[in-house]
């Protein structure tokens, strides 16, 4: 049989369609891989039971020559995304025994197309986080490392679990989650491929919240190709989620492969930053010239409210966090404390036994920038400069078709390093956060190394719902660059 771990979700989706391999027969390879990959502690949840009765359904219907887009293929779920009847964490203490009556919108469409479930992946608590070292279940590593140097390194946040395990292929394609670069950050720390659709291409319903206005559902995949396939089956207006966008879903994948001859690509030069490592300034630089080579215009263009956005989004993600948590009190489930002697105590104690120290903390800045003489100073002046976030990218793209940047603000980092400095936890996300305040899309794409041999992405956005422009121009830089390279499996 085919070795399965070699196979992109493309290359699976046709050998299932061709019958050479059967879904249950991919499904039991993945679900051996994810029992020797304990030490990455990718996943929280693993449901093969589950998993092997959705790939025996899906091979009925491929032996009938029936099925959906990705029937068959074996996928990991962020648990973030509510399944119904299989636990639901968040990976926090406090949603213990969370069983769901009900299924995600973005879990039900990817199961209507013949996805199958193998389980749901570890995550920063809450999303909360750049490193994965939030979660109640344990930090997720990384299964890249440093040439010669075996500290156990970060894959990201808060979507750890979903990058690592498509890095170390435990499953075909996975779900993730991107509040100011949770998709991006981590994929390019892995060598994957992360996508971040416009705020309202995909439905929130069933993702448990974190920032409602700036949360957005994408695919972390091995390819461009599969990340278009994927973001099809999770795309689409959802009448259960007022934020969701009624539009056509175009096909993604239809237009990889179709020239960039003429496309405009702006380079911002505030995202040149004070103390970026040389690596990342060259791979940007690289970046760049492969896009000219295949009939890009480059632009230089400026955009200077970025400055403003990490201290804007850790007021609005911290003041929407603080509310969408109130939520969470041990009364209708979850954990509840045995240490209470009125309501009030049980309230106090079951959030304080329940919540980890950086939603602790988010929390507590959420309330005080809300409260009551602080809203105007803090709250209200950072939804103002959002708006003009938001509208200097509207003048950019009147200007450019696509902006091209850094991904992240370094490679992957030891586990420890940064855990310490909320800060430095917190710069993590200097490229991405932009995106998500202004709701535009955005991607990470694999495009080179550092000195260690550790993976480094390249980031494009583009106009609100170009998703198409913005995968043309994605498949364009993953040809150019041709990064293949796959983690050393030290983990088997």
């Amino acid at each position: 049989m085919t070795n399965i771990a070699d196979l992109t979700l493309a290359q699976l989706r046709d050998a299932l369609k061709s019958k050479s391999i059967t879904s249950l027969e991919a499904t039991d390879a993945y679900l051996n891989r994810i029992e020797s990959a304990n030490p990455l502690n990718a996943f929280i949840t693993v449901t093969g039971d589950k998993a092997r009765e959705m790939a025996k359904a899906s091979d009925e219907k491929l032996a009938k020559g029936e099925g959906g887009p990705i029937e068959g293929v074996p996928l990991g779920i962020k648990d973030l995304f509510c399944t119904e009847g299989t636990l639901t964490t968040a990976a926090s203490h406090i949603l213990d025994g969370f069983h769901p009556r009900y299924e995600s919108t973005v879990t039900s469409q990817l199961w209507r197309d013949g996805g199958v479930m193998l389980g749901k992946l570890n995550m920063d608590e809450f999303a909360m986080g750049s490193s994965n070292e939030t979660s109640f279940y344990g930090n997720v590593i990384n299964p890249w490392k440093r040439e010669g140097d075996e500290t156990p390194l970060t894959p990201g946040g808060s979507s750890g679990g979903s990058s690592s395990a498509v890095a170390a292929r435990l499953c075909a394609a996975a779900t993730a989650t991107d509040t100011g670069g949770s998709i991006r950050q981590p994929a390019s720390l892995t060598a994957t491929v992360g996508v971040k659709p416009t705020y309202g291409r995909v439905s929130r319903w069933g993702v448990v919240a974190f920032a409602s206005s700036l949360d957005q559902a994408g695919p972390i995949t091995q390819d461009v190709r599969d990340a278009a396939i994927m973001l099809r089956s999770m795309a689409g207006h959802d009448p259960k989620d007022s934020t969701s966008v009624d539009r056509p879903v175009p096909d993604y994948e239809a237009v990889l492969g179709q020239s960039v001859k003429g496309l405009k690509i702006g380079v911002p030069k505030e995202y040149r930053l004070d103390g970026m490592p040389a690596e990342i300034e060259k791979l940007w630089a690289e970046g760049i010239a492969w896009m000219k080579d295949a009939g890009c215009e480059i632009v230089d263009i400026s955009l200077p409210m970025t400055k403003y956005a990490l201290p804007v989004y850790y007021i609005v993600a911290p003041a929407e966090a603080s509310s969408n948590l109130a939520r969470y009190d041990g009364v209708k489930y979850g954990h509840r404390t045995d240490n209470y002697e009125d309501i009030l105590s049980m309230y106090e104690n079951t959030r304080a036994e329940g919540f980890g120290d950086e939603v602790k903390r988010r929390i507590l800045i959420g309330t005080y920038v809300l409260s009551a003489g602080y809203y105007d100073a803090y709250y209200l002046r950072a939804q103002k400069v959002r708006k003009k976030i938001f509208d200097e990218f509207t003048d950019a793209f009147s200007k450019v078709d696509l902006i091209l940047t850094p991904s992240a603000p370094s490679a992957a980092f030891g586990l420890g390093e940064k855990s310490n400095d909320p800060i430095q936890m917190y710069l993590n996300d200097v490229f991405t956060v932009t995106g998500n305040l202004a709701g535009i899309p955005g991607a990470s794409v694999p495009a080179g190394f550092d000195k260690n041999g550790l993976p480094l992405g390249l980031q494009l956005l583009a106009r609100p719902f170009d998703e198409e422009t913005m995968f043309k121009g994605m498949y364009a830089l993953e040809q150019a660059a041709k990064v293949s390279a796959r983690p050393k499996e030290w983990w088997a």
